[in-house]
């Protein structure tokens, strides 16, 4: 990298940046061709890229989502002009080939047992909600994750018949700053990390 990105840069990544509750404006499929474009650099394991995306815009699509949504949550996710769902294929190591020519890398997962392969599809789909969360925020989104939803439920709504499961929500728009609370605290490096 040839330099560090600028403060304006940084604090519209990070310091400044908010989980916001009510959004406000419009999401343009042009927008999350463009937030794809970027989060699919982020790296994952062996390449895997196990993340599949529904963006839900259409009043169609949030009927689907809601009955799936916490008390908590319905109202706002209804209201917002995009709900990224991010789910993890389970059959991600037949992209392998493709994703990860180097060597043979579909054999390390095929045939593992279903919960060591979910958690590493859900952990590099993590993964890939945080990028797509930076990712937006590069545009000039704002974000509103969230886990406060029955997988069970969006997994028949929008996966059933596939390899792909629910992870995290993420609501998308213009943030209202009415919505945010005061920021929480943060632990200080001294409590969080070792340098050894």
């Amino acid at each position: 990298m040839p330099q560090a990105l600028n403060d304006a840069a940084l604090d519209q990544l990070f310091r400044t940046a908010r989980t916001y509750n009510a959004f406000t404006g419009e999401v343009s499929d042009d927008a999350l061709h463009q937030l794809y474009g970027l989060l699919k650099f982020g790296p994952t394991e062996a390449n895997s890229t196990p993340a599949r995306i529904v963006f839900v815009k259409s009043e169609e699509a949030k009927a689907k989502l809601g009955p799936a949504l916490s008390e908590g949550n319905y109202k706002k996710t209804m209201a917002a002009p995009c709900v990224a769902i991010v789910g993890y294929d389970m059959r991600f190591f037949d992209k392998l080939p493709v994703l990860f020519p180097h060597t043979d890398a579909k054999p390390w997962f095929e045939h593992r047992e279903q919960d060591n392969l979910a958690w590493v599809a859900m952990r590099s789909s993590s993964l890939q909600t945080a990028y797509l969360i930076l990712a937006a925020r590069s545009l000039g989104l704002d974000c509103g994750p969230m886990t406060g939803f029955d997988n069970a439920k969006v997994d028949e709504a929008f996966f059933a018949g596939t390899s792909i499961r629910s992870n995290i929500l993420v609501n998308l728009g213009h943030g209202d700053p009415a919505s945010i609370f005061p920021r929480s605290p943060r632990l200080s490096f001294d409590e969080a990390c070792q340098i050894l």
